[in-house]
């Protein structure tokens, strides 16, 4: 089994998807503010996507660092590409689709660098598996990018086993990640051999919607995390947080949630040691039934 790169140094990233959204920090300086807090937790890892808000929310973000250059050297970047959605469709079909090609995902990296206003992504994901990748030309395109200094890490997210050996193996450079969806809603990846496979690969699991998109406090699951609460000192976002820090490799939850109260229950999670079986109380009731 190789040894898992912890390539991702902190407990917790922050996903950047909805921060178009957010319009209380559209004014640069205020989003610049937000970001030092952040940086002053120890949470350095924002989490990008080309596609996110259609590049709207990297240039938010690339605007606030532009603000407060002096983050740039502390914030730790990455982003993903290969999705095209509908809106930025050019074919008469209107469909989203995917686009593994070398000048697809070259182009799509200079974008999110100039968005954000920073010469280096430290870590760019695929992220969808294209089924029409054309996997040498793909891996020499990701190897092109690190080798210019655009791109200090490559990874891919949404990728099963097979997918991601594929591509490893006309790699010369090492994956460090998988980003995948795990929560106590969406716990699959515990149960068909994907957790395993990472741990024997040595990628670093990233777990985006960990708080299962706002269904975590729905029916009995939320009335047993709320008993918990009362016992361990935390709340539910930061219950699901142990939860997800309590499996092997330790994947670290991508933490949709703009919100200063949300970070810090989640933070404090995050410093919890969950118990064996309050942990499977917790998946017994998230997955409503019981284990055999």
């Amino acid at each position: 089994m190789a040894e898992v790169n912890r390539a991702v140094d902190a407990p917790l990233v922050l996903g950047m998807m909805r921060l178009h959204e957010q319009k209380s920090l559209h004014e640069p300086a205020l989003l610049a503010g937000w970001i030092e807090r952040r940086l002053e937790q120890g949470l350095h890892w924002f989490d990008h996507a080309d596609i996110y808000g259609d590049g709207r929310c990297e240039t938010l973000f690339g605007a606030a660092l532009a603000q407060s250059p002096a983050l740039k050297s502390s914030v730790r970047l990455i982003s993903k590409a290969d999705i095209i959605r509908v809106p930025r469709n050019n074919s008469p079909w209107n469909v989203t689709h995917y686009d593994s090609s070398p000048d697809y995902l070259e182009a799509s990296v200079n974008g999110s660098l100039n968005r954000l206003g920073v010469e280096r992504l430290d870590m760019f994901l695929l992220h969808r598996p294209d089924p029409l990748m054309d996997v040498e030309p793909t891996a020499r395109a990701l190897e092109r990018l690190m080798q210019s200094g655009k791109v200090a890490q490559i990874g891919v997210s949404n990728f099963n086993p097979a997918q991601w050996r594929l591509l490893q193996q006309a790699l010369g450079s090492r994956l460090s990640c998988n980003q995948l969806e795990l929560s106590l809603r969406m716990s699959a990846p515990l149960f068909n051999g994907v957790s395993e496979a990472l741990q024997h690969d040595g990628l670093q699991m990233l777990a985006w919607s960990p708080l299962a998109g706002g269904r975590l406090e729905e029916e009995g699951l939320g009335v047993l995390l709320q008993e918990l609460a009362a016992r361990v000192g935390c709340g539910s976002v930061g219950l699901a947080m142990a939860w997800l820090r309590r499996i092997p490799g330790m994947p670290v939850p991508v933490l949709g949630s703009l919100n200063e109260h949300r970070i810090n229950d989640a933070l404090a999670g995050c410093r919890y040691e969950m118990q064996r079986a309050d942990w499977f109380a917790l998946l017994e009731m998230a997955r409503g039934q019981r284990l055999p």
